[in-house]
């Protein structure tokens, strides 16, 4: 409520100003006019105290003016300072296209000497006087008053009528008496106006801005860019522009003409033409007539106004906004700052989508790279199960990634001796597993010459620190199986200790030793095992045991020695199957964090039939 009435007291205070002004008229005006513009006054000031909107200012004007002078031809032009041309802002009988396109200079014309002269100019007859600028036929007597305040011309009333000698002096002091008074309103309005205009293009850019950021697939984000930008400019052709790989040229990435789009091939150097001069000099270009411009490139006739805005990101172009019409002089300063602000936003939106792009080809290229690895690992696994006359053997082999850095390996030797391998490198994914490659290449390399458990652990740690990799390292057991005399010899190098599964009970085999490839020496205790039919031996790597739930509990050796001990009098299969379920649904819900490799051995019992599974 304060608020309104502090809005009464103001209008209150203009009204009462006016009165006073139109008591001290009685030198101007004679006695029978004072009434009537009294009248018109009162309006004029109630009109200029009830709204900012200049069109409906303007329009109340030219009411208000007709009720003391019948005119039949009416406008009000206003004056771009930096042009210093007269346009028009409202009209009445003057043809569209006239009102449009018509740009006055000042001191051409009848309006145009008013407002140079910043004096009344009444002209009885125009078709005796060379100043007049036809616009209306048949005009034969002009009046044009200029718009005046703050000692600065504004812009100009102009009223026409057809019949010569139609104004006379006492209307050239009325309307310069009016426009004295609505040249406040008018420069209050467009004060307003361009206020409000600017308040709006912020919260549009805000909300485009904040758009834009969030497409992050190129095609889609240029599309949308374009439908954005006309929601600020009604353009008829719009092009972006992107700079190539050389940094030389520009290429047309997106192209609209007249709402259809189309696909441009042409390239353009830095330097050349509007928007190779906006990108070379990183400022936006505007022109209001491409065919006085000598920079344009013709790529379209039916353009003859053009705006052309660098995208630029962090002090480099990256390309180029480019807008089109068809009429000269559509494209305005304020456009021009309009874009300019929104093409920052727009580079960096570009930028992100581009730099999403080509992640996204790496991730592919990468989960490419990754499928091939996979599939390499996976052949350099036994492709098959030894077959053996009083084994059974069973492994499985679960990567946390894609790939990963356990292994396990079954490498024969002579006199049906078997040499078994399970192995865990340090750190995951691809390193892990290159790694790990190497230690397979090694072993298979010392192979030949069957050397014992011990002795294979050795001959890899000499390797491996003649290849020495910083943060590398693998641990291994390795065991020896002779399947006639059915003894198993084990070595370990830092895995966890293996399980040994005898007399129905299940014994931990405190083979320890340090890993491969930390230190150039190194020496390996053997433990040797003369197995009975029935008897198993459990090999794993720690990520069975350091599998967590979602509590953060370890699966733990409690658990897998209880699931070995279940599967006592069954197959290998058995234990290796049981022990991945177990861990699985320990961990159900929680991403694996190692890789996880069991590796399991039974001898035969009589009446065995061999397993077929692979």
């Amino acid at each position: 409520m304060r608020h309104g009435s502090q809005h009464s007291r103001s209008r209150r205070t203009r009204l009462l100003s006016y009165e006073v002004i139109i008591r001290n008229m009685g030198s101007v005006l004679s006695q029978p006019e004072r009434l009537p513009v009294e009248s018109l006054l009162l309006e004029i000031a109630d009109a200029l105290a009830t709204s900012l909107d200049l069109d409906t200012t303007v329009r109340r004007v030219a009411e208000l003016v007709r009720k003391v002078i019948d005119y039949e031809i009416f406008a009000i032009l206003l004056l771009n300072e930096k042009t210093q041309e007269l346009r028009f802002r409202f009209q009445i009988g003057y043809p569209p296209e006239i009102a449009e396109r018509s740009r006055i200079k000042v001191g051409e014309g009848v309006t145009g000497l008013a407002a140079q002269s910043r004096q009344a100019v009444l002209i009885d007859d125009v078709t005796s006087d060379p100043r007049y600028i036809a616009a209306v036929p048949n005009v034969r007597s002009e009046l044009a008053v200029p718009l005046i305040t703050k000692n600065r011309v504004i812009g100009v009333i102009d009223i026409e009528a057809r019949a010569p000698g139609y104004f006379t002096e006492e209307h050239s002091r009325l309307l310069t008496l009016v426009a004295s008074r609505v040249a406040a309103g008018i420069e209050n309005a467009q004060l307003y106006t361009r206020t409000t205009k600017q308040a709006r293009i912020l919260l549009l850019l805000n909300e485009i801005a904040r758009e834009l950021t969030s497409i992050l697939n190129l095609d889609e984000l240029l599309g949308r860019i374009a439908e954005l930008v006309r929601r600020l400019i009604d353009y008829q052709m719009f092009s972006i522009l992107l700079l190539d790989a050389t940094g030389q040229k520009l290429q047309h990435r997106f192209s609209l003409r007249f709402n259809e789009n189309i696909h441009l091939k042409h390239e353009i150097p830095l330097g050349r033409g509007l928007v190779g001069v906006a990108a070379e000099t990183q400022k936006a270009v505007l022109v209001p007539d491409v065919s006085k411009d000598p920079r344009y490139i013709q790529t379209n006739p039916e353009t003859h106004s053009e705006l052309a805005v660098p995208l630029i990101y962090k002090s480099k172009v990256i390309g180029v906004l480019d807008l089109e019409h068809t009429r000269r002089g559509f494209f305005t300063e304020d456009h021009k700052r309009t874009m300019t602000t929104l093409a920052a936003q727009i580079a960096i939106a570009i930028e992100n989508a581009r730099l999403y792009e080509e992640i996204e080809r790496q991730e592919r290229r990468l989960e490419r790279d990754l499928t091939l690895a996979r599939e390499l690992q996976v052949r350099l696994l036994p492709q098959s199960r030894p077959k053996l006359a009083h084994l059974d053997v069973a492994a499985k082999f679960v990567p946390a990634r894609t790939i990963g850095g356990d292994l396990y390996d079954f490498i024969p030797y002579s006199m049906s001796r078997l040499g078994l391998v399970v192995g865990d490198v340090s750190g995951k994914g691809a390193p892990a597993a290159i790694y790990a490659a190497l230690v397979s290449g090694i072993l298979r390399s010392h192979a030949p010459i069957e050397p014992s458990p011990a002795e294979m652990l050795s001959a890899v740690n000499l390797s491996l620190a003649d290849r020495r990799i910083e943060a590398q390292f693998v641990s291994l057991i390795y065991a020896v199986w002779d399947d006639q005399r059915r003894i198993l010899t084990v070595a370990n190098s830092g895995l966890p200790r293996p399980i040994y599964v005898h007399g129905g009970k299940n014994e931990v085999i405190e083979a320890t030793g340090l890993p491969l490839g930390l230190f150039d020496e190194a020496e390996y205790d053997e433990f040797e095992f003369r197995m009975k039919p029935g008897e198993m031996f459990v090999f794993f790597s720690d990520g069975i045991l350091d599998a967590r739930n979602r509590k953060g509990e370890l699966f733990g050796r409690g658990r897998v020695e209880q699931i070995v001990a279940d599967c006592a009098h069954k197959s290998a299969d058995c234990v290796v199957d049981a022990l991945f379920k177990a861990v699985a649904e320990h961990s159900a819900g929680v991403e694996t964090f190692d890789d996880q490799t069991v590796v399991a051995i039974r001898v035969h019992t009589a009446g065995h039939v061999p397993s077929k599974k692979k």
